[in-house]
């Protein structure tokens, strides 16, 4: 059964079944989320665990075994169960499990922290490892906003004026090429030839937020202090757009396998936790 957190401003609505977003409504019942009509595509907001991205050949090496993988990870696929939950907050937890160890061979707790406070939805991940040696692990968000309307009408507001150097994916996985993107003032125009070759990929921006608008006026912000990485995504014709903070991205054609040399990789020491999150303030 879905799990709703409330205050005066927001309602969230969350699947325990990967503990994911599937609804955030304003109190004009405006809807800012993603359907998920699978016509174009069927999620809304999934977590990305223990990867983010492709693996080359959807698999890596780990003392000198071969485990297989699939793009992203496993955990949206998962049942959360809730381990504390407030008018205003639930927090999801997925340990390490049979099935879990066959793919990835490491003894972990998964937590995603949902919190509402006045207009803005925060949502913090938190892994711990639990085991007895370094937990090798990416991480990252992929929460699908809904773009009602013509797409043209939108752009994305970057916190900074920069160059946006995009990196280029070649079948999923992350080429040398990248393209620099046109904004004027931090303004990026979206059009759907913007995504024609897949997902835009920073792999390094100075800008830790951006804020989605229709004709100038701002819709939501979406900020991730401490995420590395920013992926932005949507499909042709679809009426949706992913901001997607990661920590870590797709394998390169080069790579060699080994998972902890991965690029974007975070070793997290026995017994210790990795605290990271982002946030979505919606403007009425």
């Amino acid at each position: 059964m879905d799990i709703t957190i409330t205050n005066k401003q927001l309602t969230a609505t969350i699947n325990p079944k990967g503990a994911e977003l599937n609804s955030l409504k304003s109190n004009t019942n405006t809807e800012y989320i993603w359907e998920g009509n699978a016509k174009y595509w069927g999620k809304h907001s999934p977590v990305l665990f223990p990867i983010v991205g492709t693996l080359k050949n959807n698999s890596y090496l780990y003392e000198g075994q071969v485990h297989a993988l699939s793009r992203h990870g496993f955990a949206r696929d998962n049942n959360f169960t809730v381990k504390n939950q407030t008018e205003d907050s639930v927090t999801f937890s997925l340990s390490s499990n049979d099935d879990t160890r066959r793919v990835y061979p490491f003894d972990f707790e998964l937590e995603l922290v949902y919190t509402i406070k006045d207009s803005t939805l925060f949502l913090d991940y938190v892994v711990t490892n639990k085991g007895d040696k370094p937990l090798p692990f990416s991480i990252g968000a992929h929460p699908a906003f809904a773009l009602p309307g013509k797409f043209e009408s939108y752009s994305l507001q970057f916190e900074q004026d920069e160059p946006l150097v995009s990196t280029q994916l070649t079948d999923d996985l992350l080429s040398d090429k990248t393209d620099i993107l046109t904004a004027e003032n931090g303004i990026l125009p979206l059009t759907y030839k913007l995504f024609e070759n897949d997902a835009l990929i920073f792999k390094s921006l100075q800008s830790r937020a951006v804020t989605i608008k229709q004709d100038n006026k701002n819709i939501l912000k979406v900020t991730y202090p401490n995420f590395p990485h920013l992926g932005i995504w949507t499909k042709e014709n679809a009426p949706f757009l992913c901001i997607e903070p990661w920590q870590g991205y797709s394998d390169s054609p080069e790579t060699k396998g080994n998972l902890i040399e991965k690029e974007g990789i975070i070793l997290l020491n026995s017994g210790d936790k990795y605290t990271v999150g982002f946030s979505v303030k919606i403007y009425n």
